[in-house]
């Protein structure tokens, strides 16, 4: 699969309205194309509110672009995220592309175990088989086994960081979009994260990334992404 492009954009633009402001418009980026190929990690660069989240959100499919197309390979074939219908996008969601945001999603009552070994289980994966998995990542990212059983909810931000890591890359989800995922976390977990996406590269995953934090950045990045280079520029 090297080489096979996992991810392309085209043409991509995204503004947004402010309807409780007289429907002022703030535009966002114009004109944005990026390719992604097989064992590539594309790191997002760019000042603060350039649109690197937005970006990212409008590739997952949660933001709906202004104009232009979002493109992953899913099944071998080149899906629209922007076209794509509902039962679409959550397959795509549920068998090609991982997402790691800055917050876990809680889902109430359900234990920390459960939660990492669902992605698995929606998958067809056997119960004990994703059990075991989920133990590994939850084991390899320094989560006591006696919070295990607990819903997360409760845990600290950088527990919550963890679990949230493991439970995207318990699968080797072709695409993955990883939304500072080392945000909250201390230097050892830093580094066994960097060795989930050095793993998940040598898999042949296309990645893209937004990473604050210099080292990582460097440690991962096979190639920056400059967002602001589509900025919507004021006329002058």
């Amino acid at each position: 699969m090297s080489g096979q492009v996992f991810i392309e954009i085209e043409n991509l633009e995204k503004h947004f309205i402010l309807h409780n402001a007289d429907a002022a418009k703030i535009p966002v980026f114009e004109r944005l194309d990026l390719s992604v190929k097989s064992g590539e990690c594309v790191v997002l660069a760019g000042v603060s509110g350039v649109g690197k989240s937005t970006l990212m959100r409008s590739i997952y499919g949660n933001y709906l672009p202004t104009g232009g197309a979002v493109r992953v390979l899913h099944e071998g074939e080149m899906v629209d995220i922007t076209t794509a219908p509902p039962f679409q996008l959550l397959d795509i969601r549920r068998r090609t592309l991982g997402y790691v945001s800055q917050f876990l999603r809680v889902i109430p009552r359900i234990s920390t175990l459960e939660l990492v070994m669902q992605p698995m289980l929606d998958n067809g994966v056997d119960a004990k088989e994703a059990e075991d998995r989920a133990s590994f990542m939850l084991d390899m990212l320094q989560l006591p086994k006696a919070h295990w059983a607990l819903p997360p909810a409760t845990f600290s931000g950088g527990e919550q960081q963890r679990v949230n890591i493991a439970r995207s890359f318990v699968l080797d989800f072709p695409v993955m979009l990883l939304d500072e995922p080392t945000a909250s976390l201390d230097a050892a977990n830093r580094e066994r994260v960097i060795k989930l996406i050095e793993r998940a590269l040598g898999n042949g995953a296309a990645l893209i990334g937004i990473f604050h934090d210099e080292a990582v950045r460097e440690a991962v990045a096979t190639r920056f992404f400059e967002v602001s280079d589509f900025a919507v520029r004021e006329p002058a």
